[in-house]
């Protein structure tokens, strides 16, 4: 059976959404079944209007499902996508995540493997900071972290951050160039695997 992977992301410009498909296609190119889901958007039209790559991401992925318990629910691992703000989850991603409290008493999160990734302007500008905020969740959720660690030549050459694939746009350009998407690929496919092995233990 394969693995079910939930990719879920917040992305204002395009950066994170750009890596949650990489990292969703190297996962279905180790077997998993993947779902793809963006979480709502908070902000108000103005403040969307202020910046016209905002406006233009909201416009170019509206086709994109919102994301759902039941999607939280049907997958066996998950990998979660946050642009850094002040070196925290964004708010958009951390008021879906607040609102799983009766899939955390009912188990739903327990064992299962969780990931993350991020993007923010300067090399150094909190991606660390964010990814491990983002993990106080599986911490609470009794999740199993996977991070990619340096288990693939394509995490030191994407900038190194063992935590989760991390894009600076300040150095890589506005969009991941392709060292980040290697990684970000790597990583989806590394998260399956461990998924896989985990779902086949359970099944022995």
């Amino acid at each position: 059976m394969s693995p079910k992977i939930a990719v879920i992301y917040y992305s204002s410009t395009g950066s994170v959404h750009a890596l949650a498909g990489a990292l969703a296609e190297g996962a279905e190119k180790a077997g998993a079944e993947v779902r793809v889901r963006r979480v709502s958007e908070l902000a108000d039209d103005s403040a969307i209007d202020s910046n016209p790559a905002w406006r233009a991401h909201v416009e170019q992925t509206g086709n994109i499902p919102i994301a759902d318990h039941d999607d939280l629910r049907w997958a066996d691992g998950y990998a979660f996508g946050t642009p850094t703000r002040f070196g925290n989850v964004a708010a958009q991603l951390k008021q879906f995540l607040d609102t799983t409290g009766q899939l955390w008493l009912d188990g739903t999160f327990t064992s299962k493997p969780f990931t993350g990734f991020t993007s923010t302007i300067n090399l150094h500008g909190g991606s660390e900071a964010t990814l491990i905020a983002l993990y106080l969740q599986a911490f609470h959720w009794g999740s199993v972290l996977v991070p990619p660690g340096y288990n693939d030549a394509s995490v030191p050459d994407a900038y190194g951050n063992p935590y989760g694939v991390s894009h600076p746009t300040k150095v890589g350009g506005e969009i991941p160039d392709e060292k980040a998407l290697a990684a970000a690929r790597f990583q989806g496919q590394y998260l399956t695997t461990i998924t896989g092995q985990l779902l086949a233990g359970q099944r022995n």
